[in-house]
């Protein structure tokens, strides 16, 4: 079948299903949303939820809170083209009404600091999952840039509160050693909300098989970003991405996987990071290459190739936005939203 053929199927299943990347990243400046209106390329692109990060890394309290209420203010002056996600009926409901439901996650858990009732605040103003740590080791456990000490007491804690408010456990940018005791200790289902293959390509960033497995027997889900030094020789073509995709669904079925592009929208600012926080992005792991996205607009394209690889409509379905509508459903039970 001719690409153009498959294409068009592409575009009419990402319009008959929910479209939903699991990870973005707009700029972390709470005074400055000059850079939120991009989001619109997400909706053109035919995505009808996009996550957004809040906070990461060594970034404290007061950086997450403030970035969450300058999200959800810009959010809410804009009604008729956002919709806060915090239920997840809200996902459906933008979907029905051409909107784009914008949901909030936290990469690292240096963002509640010693405090556990942090974690049920940020789940009620919209944060939906939170990483365990973000690249370096912290309170909770270790990171995957680091020696990793495993799972902390704290971090048990840290598991069950999250559990406890519906908000979804994930363990991208965590050590191996804390992401496996951490999927023995859950009790629901575990993500790694962006996390690529580390049989596809060797990086501490990526994630070996038996970690997939131990995942998916969560219930759980990887999602595939879009980094080019994680998918390959900072290679952000589709079928590098595609490709990763298939090896989860080779290894635990298409139910266990879904899209999480990890998109920078400001490579400025992450070139300033990357400068500043040389502990958090040392050299000699790709950082400094300036590292390819694969943006919102291939979507269509990525899901073409799948076509083409032989994938029903049922399981891409599931791919693009059915796994994740499964998992937040189950965790939302927590908070008696049925």
């Amino acid at each position: 079948m001719e690409m153009t053929e498959l294409e068009s199927r592409a575009r009419s299943l990402i319009g008959a299903s929910l479209a939903w990347d699991n990870h973005a990243c707009m700029p972390l400046r709470p005074l400055d949303a000059g850079f939120l209106p991009q989001l619109e390329r997400h909706r053109r692109a035919g995505f009808d939820v996009v996550m957004l990060n809040v906070g990461f890394g060594e970034q404290d309290i007061e950086a997450h809170l403030r970035m969450v209420a300058a999200l959800r203010h810009w959010i809410a002056e804009r009604p008729d083209d956002y919709l806060l996600l915090q239920r997840t009926a809200d996902a459906e409901a933008a979907r029905r009404s051409g909107r784009l439901a914008v949901g909030l996650d936290i990469e690292g858990a240096n963002a509640i600091g010693d405090q556990l009732s942090l974690i049920e605040m940020y789940r009620d103003l919209g944060v939906w999952w939170m990483a365990m740590a973000y690249n370096r080791n912290n309170r909770v456990g270790g990171g995957c840039q680091d020696e990793d000490p495993g799972l902390t007491d704290f971090g048990r804690a840290v598991v069950r509160e999250m559990e406890r408010v519906g908000m979804a456990v994930c363990v991208s940018h965590t050590g191996h050693r804390t992401a496996r005791e951490v999927l023995g200790f859950a009790t629901k289902p575990v993500i790694f909300s962006h996390s690529n293959c580390a049989a596809l390509r060797e990086h501490p960033r990526n994630i070996p098989d038996e970690l997939i497995r131990a995942c998916a027997a969560t219930g759980g889900l990887v999602g595939i970003n879009g980094v080019g030094i994680f998918l390959g020789a900072n290679d952000s073509t589709s079928e590098t991405y595609a490709r990763h995709i298939d090896h989860v669904v080779q290894l635990v079925g298409p139910q266990h996987v879904n899209i999480a592009l990890d998109y920078v929208f400001d490579r400025q600012e992450l070139d300033e990071y990357i400068e500043k926080m040389k502990h958090t992005f040392p050299p000699g792991l790709g950082y400094e290459l300036g590292s390819r996205f694969v943006a919102p607009e291939q979507l269509t394209e990525i899901v073409a190739i799948l076509l083409g690889w032989g994938y029903d409509e049922a399981a891409l379905a599931a791919i693009l936005g059915g796994n994740l509508m499964r998992v937040m459903k189950d965790l939302e039970k927590a908070r008696g939203h049925v």
